[in-house]
């Protein structure tokens, strides 16, 4: 199943082409697909295969097209602090694009087949961990996996908010499969060659949608039980672990350095105070750009002799209702206006910057590269010693 896109060059193109058939379509599960490299979960000769719109097989080894991905991120709804439960995880590609969005205080299992899948999972969630750039961008709810059928979960294990099934569901297990629920939860699953969406609304009534058509290879039934005892499977019950103060001390330093990264050095967090606020995201695309264009603006209006016209004249008072905040956002606008029309004045040589680097360096206009990392430099800054340093790096090199 898949090639419903055309391939990409990276995981970004193979992204962007997802987006543009609308197989992405909240900038939430964007962020996930981007933060994580597809290839990453390729064995390394056949990684150039990795940014095609198709399924990918190797022995015990499986990821299904992206377009597929796509469409299961988005029918699952992810929230942070949910729990999820992925029936053949795999290679843990589909588990750890989940954590990203989950965050620490969220609930991440699978169930696999094969003990050497499980092993290749952790070993490459173990190099997401150690060496990605975007694992210190996001606060992650990391998976945990373990070997078992999915059919032998116990009937008396904890219920999910979010199931997904890797694995065909014969209409048999269909209410096996409902049952792993809470109420209000959502289960994704290959259901009669549709890949279904089924939410649970009370205790026995349920929502049904279908998505797309798929093929999926169908659930490995149970082997026969031992000495007559069923088999069941080892699932994590969520209990507090030795180092729980330690974990949770971790988090909550990462998550504090982090906070001014977000909102840009300097700025201090404000109550939104007009109608609609907080549906917009300051600190999204739009905050980013807007931004950019303020301090391009800000920097030419310096280096560039303007008409008055072009000019935004500044307000004498705010006669909205909801005070400062809808003043700031009138003056963004305006200077986000502004700094189009400078970039309209700008000769066309000029069009990437504000002239020749000896002009640039004159007026200002160069582009300063942030750090590669800057949480990771803040923590190498703290007055702690370095064993505790690299603890709260999570031992990452770099």
């Amino acid at each position: 199943m898949g090639g419903a896109v055309s391939a990409g060059e990276d995981n970004d193109e193979l992204i962007d082409n997802l987006k543009e058939a609308h197989y992405i379509r909240s900038e939430l599960v964007e962020r996930a697909f981007r933060a994580i490299d597809r290839a990453d979960y390729y064995l390394e000769e056949y990684r150039d295969s990795a940014y095609k719109d198709l399924a990918w097989r190797h022995g015990n080894l499986h990821l299904s097209a992206p377009c597929i991905y796509s469409e299961v991120m988005e029918a699952l709804d992810l929230q942070p602090g949910l729990s999820f439960l992925n029936l053949g995880s795999g290679t843990g590609y589909l588990s750890t694009m989940v954590g990203l969005i989950l965050g620490p205080f969220g609930v991440n299992h699978g169930v696999e087949l094969h003990a050497d899948v499980v092993d290749y999972a952790y070993e490459k969630l173990d190099h997401f961990i150690k060496t990605s750039d975007s694992f210190d961008k996001f606060e992650f709810c990391e998976p945990t996996f373990v070997v078992g059928n999915c059919l032998e979960i116990p009937p008396e294990s904890r219920q999910y908010d979010r199931v997904y099934s890797g694995a065909g569901v014969q209409k048999e297990y269909e209410n096996y499969m409902k049952n792993l629920l809470k109420v209000g939860g959502i289960l994704v699953l290959p259901l009669e060659e549709k890949l279904t969406k089924i939410t649970r609304t009370g205790q026995s009534s349920w929502e049904t949608k279908k998505i797309i058509a798929v093929t999926f290879a169908p659930l490995v039934q149970p082997k026969q039980n031992v000495n007559g005892r069923p088999r069941s499977v080892p699932l994590r019950e969520v209990s507090s672990p030795k180092n729980a103060l330690q974990d949770l001390s971790r988090i909550a330093i990462r998550h504090t350095l982090r906070q001014p990264i977000a909102m840009g050095e300097g700025h201090t967090k404000r109550r939104v105070s007009f109608p609609g606020a907080r549906a917009m995201h300051r600190y999204g695309p739009r905050f980013e750009r807007r931004r950019f264009c303020r301090r391009f603006y800000r920097q030419c209006v310096n280096s560039v002799v303007l008409h008055d016209s072009m000019i935004p004249t500044a307000m004498d008072d705010c006669n909205y209702p909801g005070g400062v905040e809808e003043e700031e956002e009138e003056v963004e606008e305006e200077e986000e206006r502004g700094c189009r029309r400078v970039r309209e004045d700008l000769p066309e040589e000029d069009e990437e910057g504000c002239g020749t680097e000896e002009e640039k360096s004159k007026s200002g206009c160069a582009r300063v590269e942030p750090p590669v990392n800057i949480l990771r430099e803040k923590i190498l800054r703290l007055p702690l010693p370095e064993p505790l340093k690299m603890y709260l790096l999570y031992y990452r090199e770099k």
